[in-house]
């Protein structure tokens, strides 16, 4: 058993309806039929949303989305139309809300790994592969690939894990023109933030993306490379054979995992409020991230 520890309430604004809770974001549509999506400061970890929340999380993830739905507008077109605040909504939403195009969204996890780790170390330690693509032998954790992939995945719902899948079963259920678009737009926004973030001293080793479609066009919604969707690895400590220190949620992971939490991950039991300093550290990560990849200080 996963999913929430305590399931919020959304909270109800007129001339919105509530569509969905996810782990982090509260999606509603408004009166003319666009998204509107709110990003909270909720945390998750091992399938479980957590009780306890990081202070100006949902604010972070938000603006450095947009920051980088800046970086890659040649690219790709993005799903935002704007930062306005909907008429009604609370003050505490400025800053972490996005009003959204509703696109025809496409029921996969776009996934590209320029770096051997996670799910993708444990199948390649199996098989020397990750999602049926050979890789060379002598790869350890961390390692750098030859050339990034694109390794899609299932979308889960809330509590369930998202599960790896092949390109072919990926063509076989969106149909062979679309896994092919997707897989040439997540490799190359995936290209453009690894210079990018490597620039600024981080190591890009992953990351995730949803795509949706307006009418023929793709488009890039959601998230987009943020600590919750990506590995961001200090480029100065980085060394394989080792996990590698993070930009994201790996204290509460730790902390979650440690004697002193006395949560025992294996069972049903839902996990236990955060510490203080487990806390403040993750926030200082997440500000870390934003202001080493934006290059301006957050307030």
């Amino acid at each position: 058993m996963s999913g929430f520890v305590e399931k919020p309430e959304p909270l109800q604004v007129p001339g919105l309806v509530h569509l969905h809770t996810g782990k982090v974001r509260e999606l509603y549509q408004n009166e003319a039929g666009d998204l509107v999506m709110v990003a909270s400061d909720r945390i998750s970890a091992f399938d479980w949303v957590l009780p306890t929340e990081i202070p100006d999380k949902g604010s972070i993830l938000t603006q450095l989305s947009l920051w980088w739905f800046d970086q890659l507008r040649d690219l790709i077109p993005n799903h935002v139309l704007s930062t306005e605040l909907p008429e009604g909504a609370p003050a505490d939403w400025a800053g972490r809300t996005l009003v959204c195009k509703s696109l025809q969204m496409v029921p996969v996890e776009a996934v590209a790994r320029g770096y051997l780790t996670g799910s993708g170390l444990l199948e390649y330690n199996e098989s020397r592969t990750v999602c049926g693509l050979a890789l060379p032998e002598g790869l350890a954790d961390g390692s750098e690939l030859p050339a990034p992939i694109f390794t899609p995945a299932t979308k889960a719902a809330v509590g369930e894990h998202d599960e790896n899948v092949s390109y072919e079963e990926v063509a076989r259920q969106v149909g062979a023109d679309t896994a092919a678009r997707l897989r040439q737009a997540t490799l190359a926004v995936y290209s453009r933030g690894r210079d990018i973030a490597r620039d600024r001293g981080i190591i890009l080793a992953d990351t995730k993306f949803e795509f949706g479609f307006d009418g023929d066009t793709l488009v890039i919604g959601d998230e987009v490379l943020t600590p919750d969707s990506s590995r961001f690895w200090p480029v100065d400590q980085w060394e394989p054979g080792r996990a590698q220190p993070s930009y994201d949620k790996q204290f509460v992971r730790d902390w979650l995992t440690s004697a002193e939490s006395g949560w025992d991950r294996k069972s049903e039991r839902p996990p236990p409020p955060l510490p203080q300093e487990v806390v403040d550290r993750t926030r200082a990560k997440y500000v870390e991230a934003y202001e080493r990849l934006t290059g301006t200080s957050w307030s």
